[in-house]
């Protein structure tokens, strides 16, 4: 590629008003499993914004939906479960996930990656540490007292479900790269709660499974969480090719806690987008210089694209990342 490749997470969805028109009255969830419409949603960013990967339009708690949870996703407030799993008899609720059960993921990627040529288009998954906290917790949380107390308390309940989290999760993925998606990015969304020691233990086995399990597929595999700067090293031991790194960690500081053989990913603060095209410009100037010498670089934000981001600022960033990395 003749330039650093760039592309957000969150592009696609709601930051787009042609997204809010073509979900008008759509529940998320039920989105996520019409193949036609993700695939207009994944397509629309790389239409707008001409970003280098198209990312698979879905939400980290599908699998979940998938084997029966019963779940919803309350708008203004995140995914909530109706019944959490808080004891060892309600890991019997967490049964396989089959190709079976995610036809759409298979019809709506095969879709995509005909109507992309060559644009890669990345796979996309909750890592087993943040969907078990939303299982254990009913929803989002900002304490996660009753995930910590089961992973404390409990801490072999806690294993078993993580480990069966990791199945599932690898499942997940599993469809998505046999039915054509070019990488994979699992979203620990959550895991910047721990420490690294409690990372170590409780977290970062079952993600490494999930890893492992697509590692001979051959595809770049991506792990990102947020506010992770204390466990990158850690993140990256877990089996990934590609380390994301939110905006609270330079990237030449977090090449150094990465370590040697990886790529980075990121990261320019989302808010930035929010001042003016000359500061967003001074402050992709900062990350790209940061970014000089490292092994592998993907421009990308540090978290997702917020809501009330200008379109037009997202497109423009895209522009100025392919023209002052050409090589």
């Amino acid at each position: 590629m003749p330039h650093t490749p760039v592309w957000f997470m969150r592009q696609a969805g709601r930051s787009l008003p042609e997204y809010h028109k073509v979900r008008e009255g759509i529940p998320m969830l039920e989105s996520c499993v019409r193949p036609e419409l993700v695939t207009e949603i994944t397509l629309q960013p790389v239409r707008r914004h001409k970003v280098d990967a198209a990312v698979y339009f879905s939400d980290i708690v599908v699998p979940l939906r998938a084997i029966g949870i019963d779940l919803d996703i309350k708008p203004g407030v995140g995914p909530v479960v109706a019944d959490p799993v808080r004891t060892r008899a309600d890991l019997a609720r967490l049964r396989d996930l089959t190709p079976e059960d995610v036809p759409y993921v298979t019809e709506a990627v095969g879709l995509l990656t005909r109507e992309l040529g060559p644009t890669p288009l990345i796979g996309f998954a909750g890592a087993p540490f943040t969907l078990a906290s939303y299982l254990v917790e009913g929803g989002p949380s900002r304490t996660y007292e009753n995930a910590k107390a089961m992973m404390y308390g409990d801490p072999q309940l806690w294993a078993d479900l993580l480990d069966r989290l990791a199945d599932i999760t690898a499942a997940f993925l599993k469809v998505q790269i046999e039915a054509g998606a070019s990488a994979v990015q699992l979203f620990d969304s959550w895991a910047g709660a721990l420490a690294p020691a409690d990372y170590r233990h409780s977290a970062m086995p079952a993600s490494a499974k999930v890893l492992e399990a697509v590692a001979g597929y051959g595809v770049p595999r991506i792990h990102f969480g947020v506010g992770t700067g204390e466990l990158l090293r850690l993140m990256g031991e877990a089996g990934a090719d590609v380390v994301g790194v939110d905006w609270r960690v330079p990237l030449d500081e977090a090449a150094r806690r990465v370590g040697p053989g990886k790529a980075l990913q990121g990261n320019l603060d989302p808010t930035v987008l929010f001042a003016g095209k000359e500061v967003v410009e001074a402050k992709t100037r900062e990350v790209l210089d940061a970014a000089a010498g490292l092994e592998g670089h993907v421009f990308n934000l540090g978290h997702g694209v917020m809501p009330s981001t200008d379109p037009d600022a997202l497109t423009r960033l895209a522009e100025f990342v392919h023209t002052e990395t050409v090589r």
